[in-house]
């Protein structure tokens, strides 16, 4: 049997009360797992508070994972472009302007990658909506977010390998091989 008890009176102050009330109407009835309504309501959704922070530790994970697989990728292509980089710059591109250019195709691979990744969210969203608390599926300043964040990693990720190539010195990358 559960029973709901209100007071006004702090609840742990009033636990002594109701085993006294209780002990008074059957002493051999057992009183056991006295708890507030917060603390109930804290342990009923400690498993899914479980799930959702593993969710959000696996998804920092999984991005810190990509931002530095996008960075290596990224510096390799910088890498394997040395010598065209050092032509141009020998033919009078500037440092921003081989700046841009290798900024230019990491936001044009980000914002593909983006577009994918927002319609594979709308689809998976329709599946997933009875796990979602608090939010709609399809919430545009979830999805918003979650797009800018990318966009920003992408971005820092990119502008390391795009300064690295914007300096180099176009005689040693001229003998580069």
């Amino acid at each position: 049997m559960t029973a709901f008890v209100r007071t006004d009176l702090p609840p742990a102050q009033m636990f002594p009360a109701f085993r006294s009330a209780v002990r008074k109407l059957d002493a051999a009835l057992p009183l056991y797992e006295m708890k507030t309504e917060e603390r109930q309501r804290d342990d009923s959704l400690a498993v899914e508070r479980l799930a959702a922070s593993l969710s959000t530790a696996f998804g920092g994970l999984a991005t810190l994972l990509a931002s530095i697989g996008l960075y290596g990728m990224l510096a390799y292509v910088v890498a394997r472009r040395t010598r065209e980089i050092g032509i141009r710059m020998a033919l009078g591109a500037l440092a921003g302007d081989v700046l841009r250019m290798v900024m230019r195709e990491v936001l044009v691979l980000a914002g593909a990658g983006a577009l994918i990744g927002l319609a594979a969210a709308l689809a998976v969203t329709r599946l997933l909506a009875n796990q979602l608390y608090g939010i709609m599926p399809n919430d545009p300043a979830t999805l918003f977010g979650a797009t800018l964040g990318i966009a920003a990693i992408a971005a820092i990720s990119g502008y390391l390998p795009a300064r690295r190539a914007a300096r180099v010195d176009p005689i040693r990358a001229l003998r580069y091989e």
